[in-house]
């Protein structure tokens, strides 16, 4: 049983191994789409070569909108298929295909230094677009143009494009500077975010800066002085009684009578010299 299933696996990945490298076969009506879309891409690459090299291509974007250009175009077009097939075909394009299209043929026949030959012709069909592309030798640097067509039977062109073969090490290059692009777009990323860490710190020790510098001053109420009590002096000498008990007392001390002094006033002495004593 093992065996068995051991085998029976075996032969399902050499089966999904030649289904994957099977190509799918087009229709007759999928090979007619694409047999006219290669057709026309030839004729859409010489067109727009022609503008270019004639010099009409500036005037003729100062002049016309993209609605116009495309309408020029595709009568251009069609009057030329139809004269080399002797059929009425009808070719179509969108609104801004065409000016994109001369843009990029007058950069890109510039850095080639012209187009001296175009190259076999190659096709991609997918379930909505047939992808044509047409390699392009130049004087100084070779291209490819790619050009996409609607999967239908109006084949509406809705892209155009001359792209430059690169070598590899402009390749290289161009990947290198993008790799240290993007890593040091990181690096000042991740150092910002250090900053702003560590930025943390200060922020309690400003808000209680700026929360002394909000608080009120408070300034001291001196000290309210303490009533100056005076000394309010007695008189004492209508006592008549008191007069006579310290007349008395004195005659008694001196060992006189009281015949011999007499008392004119009387004044309460301070409490503190009995309290040194």
């Amino acid at each position: 049983m093992k065996k068995f299933m051991k085998t029976l696996f075996m032969l399902t990945c050499v089966l999904g191994l030649t289904a994957c490298g099977t190509e799918k076969e087009l229709t007759d009506f999928e090979q007619s789409k694409v047999s006219m879309a290669e057709y026309q891409a030839d004729g859409v690459v010489g067109a727009f070569i022609s503008i270019v090299e004639s010099g009409t291509a500036d005037s003729m974007l100062e002049n016309y909108n993209n609605v116009e250009l495309s309408k020029l175009f595709d009568d251009s077009m069609t009057s030329m298929l139809s004269q080399y097939t002797g059929t009425s075909m009808t070719f179509s394009s969108e609104g801004t295909v065409v000016r994109n299209a001369i843009n990029s043929f007058t950069s890109g026949i510039e850095d080639m230094g012209g187009i001296s030959d175009l190259g076999t012709v190659t096709s991609v069909l997918d379930k909505d677009t047939i992808t044509v592309t047409v390699p392009v030798t130049g004087n100084s640097k070779n291209g490819s143009v790619e050009l996409i067509f609607t999967n239908d039977i109006f084949l509406t062109l809705t892209s155009c494009t001359l792209n430059l073969d690169e070598s590899l090490g402009t390749l290289m290059g161009r990947a290198g500077l993008n790799t240290l692009l993007g890593m040091g777009t990181v690096f000042v990323v991740l150092i910002l975010i250090s900053f702003i860490i560590s930025a943390f710190n200060l922020i309690p020790k400003m808000q209680a800066k700026f929360a002394k510098n909000n608080e009120p001053e408070i300034v001291p109420v001196p000290a309210a002085p303490a009533p100056v009590v005076e000394e309010v002096e007695e008189d004492l000498t209508d006592d008549m009684e008191l007069v006579a008990v310290i007349a008395a007392a004195i005659a008694a001390y001196e060992g006189t009578t009281t015949e011999g002094f007499q008392v004119r006033s009387i004044k309460r002495a301070s409490t503190r010299k009995w309290q040194k004593a």
